[in-house]
């Protein structure tokens, strides 16, 4: 008996999915369709679980999806990325592995990130950290981050100093805070606030917004690392582990 039913409802289901077509939507009559329409019904009345499996494979699939096209866009983007002129890298520029961060100044779980950084600069010598100016919660932060600029172009050597000075300080940072931070690096105060409101540094700004609109990075930080993105701060553990397999085997998982 049930497998006769079962028989029947895969025949209502097959015709159910030609009825969908326009092209054959006009070969069942009303009482077909409403034929079709009673034992499905009566199916998922009996059998409710079958709806959510299917929303878990739906939403399974789409997670599937959007990570394939963020998979996508990173390896179409490779040079934006990992080698623009328009960023600022930590440690030994020639390292073999590189950790992006897109980052703002003024982004909390950026500031509990900055040991993390810290950890892997001391930890990993062929690991570098590139990182993108990525203002976006407050006008001080588009401030701060134009100073950053500034200060990368004038004297990259410099700018590891001033990176930590400004990302670990209290309170709301903003361009009269990041000009401080940039003089205790070492740098001419009045050169830094020149060079801050020139094309160029608009145009790292610029780049690190473009990027990450076709990344699909909304928010801070942002991690890109081999071919994956990474969002929050998921900590050292987490960041060494991807650490560990891009050494191992070229992948952020092995």
């Amino acid at each position: 008996m049930f497998a006769h039913f079962r028989k029947t409802l895969s025949a209502a289901l097959a015709a159910t999915a030609l009825f969908t077509a326009a092209a054959v939507a006009d070969e069942f009559t009303d009482s077909q369709k409403a034929a079709i329409g009673d034992v499905v019904k009566a199916y998922l009345m009996d059998h409710p679980e079958v709806i959510t499996e299917a929303l878990q494979a739906l939403d399974a699939k789409s997670k599937a999806a959007e990570e394939q096209g963020r998979t996508d866009a990173i390896k179409a983007n490779q040079a934006a990325i990992f080698s623009s002129p328009h960023q600022a890298v930590l440690g030994d520029p020639n390292a073999k592995i590189a950790l992006v961060e897109f980052f703002d100044y003024n982004c909390g779980y950026c500031k509990k990130a900055l040991s993390d950084t810290r950890a892997i600069l001391d930890k990993e010598k062929d690991v570098k950290i590139v990182l993108k100016e990525f203002p976006i919660l407050s006008q001080g932060s588009v401030e701060a981050a134009k100073v950053a600029a500034a200060v990368n172009i004038l004297d990259p050597s410099a700018y590891e100093a001033f990176h930590f000075e400004l990302m670990g300080i209290r309170g709301q940072a903003d361009g009269d805070r990041a000009l401080a931070a940039a003089v205790k690096a070492g740098l001419d105060a009045a050169k830094v606030k020149e060079t801050a409101d020139t094309p160029e540094v608009a145009e790292v700004i610029t780049h690190s917004y473009d990027l990450a609109h076709k990344l699909g990075i909304n928010g801070t930080p942002a991690y890109v690392i081999g071919d994956e993105l990474v969002y929050g701060a998921v900590g050292f553990a987490e960041l060494n582990r991807k650490i560990e397999a891009m050494r191992t085997c070229g992948k952020t998982a092995c």
